[in-house]
Parts: structure tokens; C-alpha cells; sequence
């Protein structure tokens, strides 16, 4: 069954997509890092790591259920065997049982918050040519969709243009409400329009990080630089305030890949 959190009333389900070992050596994915941070990181996050010593990612998206039983998802996963993870990610993907499991059908979501355009992170938005969500508005950023080109150009006719065929793209300029205490916030830097969620409960905040962070080293470390980031101290600076921000106020990350979904920080 999925793993699930209540926050100020509204249920939050983490959804694991998949699991397997990065395609890169961990001192490859993130440059510069030392030793005793990975020791550091690894007392952490111990099932981040496998037998050999590599990272063992998880591909996670999340389903928010707010007071008035909307339901809203966060990422879309790495997909179907055909996504456009395929190359290097672990598919076909485990979304629509997760789903089932947690008792949401794809028709009921009315809004997919996409993080930002990496293949992992889009691979359920659209199959077969068609939303697999097909009564939802999906949202990114206007800077990322704007920066596709550099992102992944690929995802123009597989994800993009499905999605604006349908009417279901819509764009977001920096911040937006979404109900009940959530709203989207621009958190730039691993893709110039990366966007994260945060939940605003009387149980105190829940950040959805998609790719602002993607291992315990950068939580624990966050200066440290994923080789994935297409800006990395804008990465930093994004990172750096929300985790300095939480060190003060408190709160919960519901995190895409790190081994434990939901981290108290």
C-alpha cells in the first residue's frame, strides 16, 4: 500500500513510480562531494545506497486529497515501457497501481502540478498521444516551458503538444494558489523553471521538492552540486533558502527520490 501523511486534515500520498541504481557513479553525479559527506549521507539515507556503494534512486509523485476531495498530484513519474524514461530509467512504472491501491481513479485528478521537464518526472502525463489524466489541468512554469529547447526538445511533440491539443496546458508565472493552503512556488535552478509545492497546514509546512534536492547529501550538504543541474547556483541558492527557512520554522519534505518519503527536517 501506499505510504500515506495527514496534514491539517488532508491526506498526502506518497506514489512510487520505481527503484533502481543511477546511471552515473555517485562522485560522477555529484562533483566535488567527499567522503565524509557520503558518510555523512549514507548514516542518513541509508536505503539510498546499494550493495555496491552506488545510488539507488526512487521515482516517486505524490496525490494530495484537500478538504473539499480535490485531488491533485505532484509529478508524473518515469512512466510507461514506451515513455521517454526509457532509456536510462527503470519502466514501465507502477503509477496506475499505486493509484488503484490509494483509491484514486486517473479521471478523478483535476490538477497535475509537473516540478519541471525531465523525463522522470513527466513519463505518465501523456500515453498513447492523450493526457493519462484526462480531466486535469496540468502546470508548469512559463520559464520552463519557454526553456524546453535547452531542457529536452523531445518532449515538444510527446508531451507538450498533447497536452495544448487538449487544453489542458496551463502556465505559471512564479507563484500560485491552489486551495486549501498548497500553492506552486518557483524554485529555479535545476531546470531554469523547476517549480516546487508547498502546503501550509496548522500541523506546520510540507515542501513537495521535486528535483530541488535529490539525495541526502544535498539535504544534508547543500552546497554540494548534482551534475543534473543546468544552473547549479541558482540550484544552490533555491536549495539553500528553503532548507534555511525550514531549519528555523520546521516542517516535513515529501521528497521525489530520496529512500524515505516524507523527511522531518
Amino acid at each position: 500500500m501506499p505510504v500515506s501523511r495527514v496534514f491539517g486534515g488532508m491526506s498526502v500520498i506518497a506514489l512510487d513510480d520505481g527503484a533502481g541504481p543511477f546511471y552515473q557513479s555517485r562522485t560522477e553525479a555529484f562533483p566535488g562531494s567527499t567522503p565524509e559527506q557520503w558518510r555523512r549521507a549514507d548514516a542518513y539515507d541509508p536505503g539510498a545506497v546499494t550493495a555496491g556503494g552506488e545510488w539507488l534512486l526512487r521515482f516517486r509523485c505524490f496525490a494530495i486529497r484537500l478538504d473539499d476531495g480535490t485531488v491533485i498530484i505532484v509529478d508524473a513519474g518515469i512512466g510507461a515501457a514506451d515513455s521517454p524514461a526509457a532509456t536510462w530509467a527503470p519502466v514501465p512504472g507502477r503509477l496506475p497501481d499505486e493509484l488503484a491501491a490509494a483509491d484514486i481513479r486517473p479521471d478523478d485528478v483535476k490538477t497535475v502540478v509537473l516540478t519541471h521537464l525531465h523525463t522522470d518526472h513527466v513519463g505518465w502525463a501523456v500515453t498513447g498521444g492523450a493526457a493519462y489524466f484526462r480531466n486535469a489541468t496540468y502546470l508548469l512554469q512559463g520559464t520552463e516551458l519557454s526553456e524546453i529547447g535547452r531542457i529536452n526538445p523531445a518532449l515538444v511533440d510527446s508531451v507538450i503538444a498533447p497536452l495544448r491539443a487538449s487544453g489542458q496546458l496551463a502556465t505559471v508565472n512564479g507563484e500560485r494558489w491552489l486551495g486549501s493552503g498548497l500553492r506552486v512556488v518557483a524554485t529555479p535552478g535545476h531546470t531554469p523553471g523547476h517549480q516546487s509545492v508547498k502546503l501550509d497546514t496548522p500541523d506546520g509546512l510540507l515542501v513537495f521538492t521535486g528535483d530541488l534536492l535529490v539525495h541526502a547529501i544535498q539535504l544534508l550538504e547543500p552546497d554540494v552540486r548534482y551534475a543534473g543541474e543546468m544552473d547549479p547556483d541558482a540550484a544552490r541558492a533555491s536549495r539553500t533558502k528553503l532548507l534555511d527557512y525550514l531549519a528555523t520554522s520546521g516542517g516535513t519534505l515529501a521528497t521525489a527520490h530520496l529512500a524515505e518519503p516524507f523527511v522531518r527536517v
